[in-house]
């Protein structure tokens, strides 16, 4: 059980139980036993009570929320800053994240998203009117209740815009996989940044993806200034083009390019709930300009939600530095140098005692060879109770966990047992600087920083500064440490910028359309899919993708339907027999397998014909048997909407006629003739 469950808060508020764990907080179920009602508690945990950035952190989000008021955002009721405790009382919230829903569902069906997105818009309208920027919008900060209501919560990185507008450039800011590229690369941020956050959950909802995913942080990042996402409608093909255009709209690049405010992307959420057929004439989903390095990302070992807020802005601290500035530098100095010298004089009776205690005890012994061993072999062979402390360092062809070096080296002086050795273990969770790569070829870039053990990959960008092949810089980069076997980012410079062309949308188009949309200045190669249900010569995919930028020339894959796939209907019309009038036993089969809609007894006299349809792909054998003999067999092809007929040889047999039931002639008992049973005779006159 954790340290406050079962306890009450400044005799007022009752802790039930643990219902969340944050980076720097927990959230606990309560009581408010003044006020009769269920309440959240987010207590700041104990490691973080003397650091000033995760309290002002603390404090800021409470600020943030207490000056907001909307049904989709969550309530703030009470605040305490004490020295032992620091919590915040907030509305309780019965329900489950965003993420956790979706991560359930899939793929949200468009309307739900919809609907979903439009309460998290409004409740950003509110708080950007408010001149509050959350700066970590992401599902996992969205709470939705049974009833469809979302809150959003966690403004613990949120910034006032009247405070600092530039993010600190040392650390990114919120998760790297929905934050915006201003704030990857520590630029400005607004509102803005909020609505790119806003476009990126839009799009894991419609599609069930994220829209950039890699195996680093630092990649996604680097994704997330430089590459362009999948159009939804290609994963996704139900969603309408409007909903797709918006979403994009929303995860442009260049700030400018996005909706200026929330309420503008409402208007056309609007429009679209109106008309989901409607298109908007939005001009760029791409950034226009060619990729370019982003030089002003600083030192930054990971970009994952990292936190950080605006310059010190809280009146307490401003009266710290005010009180600081008051004394003279004098004073420091002497109260430095007292209290220097009392802890030098601890520190070295506090040797002389360890040392003294430890001769009397400890032998003198020669320094064993641990090199070539593992931690557990050293131990077992470790009969002086030598002390390991363990640094490591990365060789590739030694054994991971290979004990490379030790300090003393092995029988190199007497020791005393129990003494301290360092050994230096093979692993590769060593760091190193990134060297430095500049102006350098590629081919050395490459080298140095395998020689390092980094994984080197080469990005090629425009640069004019930076002669084609030389290295314009490196990401992370040189001089900031990273753990080996991490990946390097090389930036290259490549041949003089070309002007491009953007891919046209040829998917879903005939093919002869498409080839005169893409016209003459890109290439178009195509091949079959036989399994796609779409009619035949329709484009299915195309690669490069629609919006794409690329050069004059580019070939343009199209993957197009060969129709063998799509199901189609043909009709049939059997003639019958002409020369039965009675009943018959019909009965069809398709591909083997009697069709019992189509079976049933007929009669040619009344039913000259029968008309039947079939529905499939591909081709279907279909068999008429009359009386069960093959009347006809026709072999349908569904591409062709076509078919061939054989006819069998049907014998028509006329029905058995039941005679009468007569008793069978009585045999004479004496004689062999016969009399008739009944003889009639005419009477004769005069008798």
């Amino acid at each position: 059980m954790d340290k406050y469950s079962g306890k009450k808060l400044d005799g007022r508020y009752e802790i039930h139980e643990l219902i969340g764990v944050g980076g720097m907080a927990y959230v606990y179920r309560c009581t408010d036993t003044i006020d009769d009602r269920e309440v959240a508690v987010k207590i700041l945990k104990d490691e973080f009570l003397n650091n000033e950035e995760f309290i002002r952190r603390f404090k800021n989000e409470s600020k943030a929320i207490a000056m907001l008021s909307h049904p989709n955002i969550v309530k703030v009721y009470d605040v305490s800053f004490g020295d032992m405790i620091q919590y915040i009382v907030m509305e309780y919230i019965d329900g489950i994240t965003l993420k956790e829903y979706i991560e359930q569902q899939g793929v949200l069906d468009w309307r739900e998203a919809l609907h979903l997105t439009t309460q998290i818009l409004k409740a950003l309208q509110h708080a950007h009117n408010k001149g509050v920027v959350h700066r970590d919008i992401k599902p996992h900060n969205i709470m939705l209740l049974q009833d469809g209501t979302i809150k959003v919560t966690d403004f613990g990185i949120a910034r006032l815009t009247d405070k600092a507008t530039k993010t600190m450039t040392e650390q990114a800011i919120g998760s790297v996989h929905y934050i915006a590229p201003e704030q990857a690369r520590g630029s400005k941020t607004d509102g803005k940044s909020d609505i790119y956050s806003v476009g990126v959950m839009l799009y894991e909802m419609i599609t069930g993806k994220l829209p950039f995913e890699a195996d680093s942080a630092v990649s996604v990042a680097l994704m997330q200034l430089q590459s362009t996402p999948v159009m939804p409608r290609d994963i996704n093909p139900g969603i309408p083009i409007g909903l797709e255009q918006i979403t994009m709209h929303a995860m442009q690049k260049n700030p400018a390019e996005r909706y200026s405010t929330a309420l503008d992307m409402l208007g056309d959420l609007e429009r679209f709930r109106l008309n989901p057929n409607v298109h908007f004439d939005y001009k760029h989903f791409v950034d226009s300009e060619p990729t370019k390095y982003v030089k002003n990302i600083k030192k930054t070992r990971k970009i994952e939600p990292v936190i950080t807020d605006e310059e010190n802005d809280d009146n307490d601290e401003a009266e710290e530095i005010k009180e600081k500035k008051e004394h003279k530098n004098s004073y420091y100095a002497v109260k430095t140098a007292i209290i220097s010298t009392v802890a030098l004089i601890v520190i070295f009776l506090l040797m002389a005692l360890v040392r003294g205690c430890s001769s009397s005890q400890a032998t003198d012994v020669e320094v064993p060879n641990f090199i070539g061993m593992n931690i557990t072999e050293a131990n077992n062979k470790n009969p002086n109770n030598f002390k390991f402390e363990i640094k490591s360092r990365f060789v590739k062809n030694k054994k991971m966990g290979e004990i490379l070096d030790q300090d003393p080296e092995p029988g190199s002086k007497l020791v005393k047992s129990n003494s301290v050795i360092e050994l230096t273990v093979n692993g590769t969770d060593t760091e190193l600087a990134v060297p430095y790569c500049r102006n350098t070829t590629k081919r050395e870039a490459v080298k140095a920083l395998e020689d390092k053990n980094f994984n080197a990959q080469v990005i090629e960008v425009y640069d004019t500064l930076t002669p084609k092949g030389y290295v314009c810089d490196t990401f992370p980069p040189a001089g900031v440490k990273c753990t080996v076997g991490s990946t390097v980012y090389v930036i290259v410079s490549k041949d003089e910028y070309q002007e491009k062309i953007e891919v046209p949308r040829v998917t879903d188009l005939m093919l002869s359309e498409a080839q005169k949309t893409l016209g003459q200045q890109l290439e178009c190669r195509y091949t079959y899919d036989d399994k796609s249900l779409e009619p035949e010569g329709t484009v299915i995919q195309q690669s490069p993708l629609q919006y794409s930028m690329v050069e004059e020339g580019t070939i343009i894959n199209l993957v197009v339907s060969s129709g063998k796939g799509s199901q189609t209907t043909v009709p049939i019309t059997v003639d019958m027999p002409t020369n039965v009038d009675y009943d018959i036993k019909m009965t069809v089969s398709v591909d083997g397998k009697v069709d019992s809609a189509y079976s049933k007894t007929i009669n040619p006299k009344y039913n000259t014909s029968y008309a039947m349809t079939f529905t499939g792909s591909g081709s279907s054998t279909i068999v008429v048997m009359l009386d069960g003999q093959i009347y006809r067999t026709y072999v349908i092809d569904y591409t062709t909407r076509n078919y061939t007929v054989k006819n069998g040889e049907y014998k028509p047999t006329e029905p058995e006629t039941t005679e009468p039931e007569t008793e069978p002639p009585t045999e004479p008992t004496t004689q062999e003739t016969t009399v008739p049973e009944t003889t009639y005779y005419e009477p004769i006159d005069g008798e």
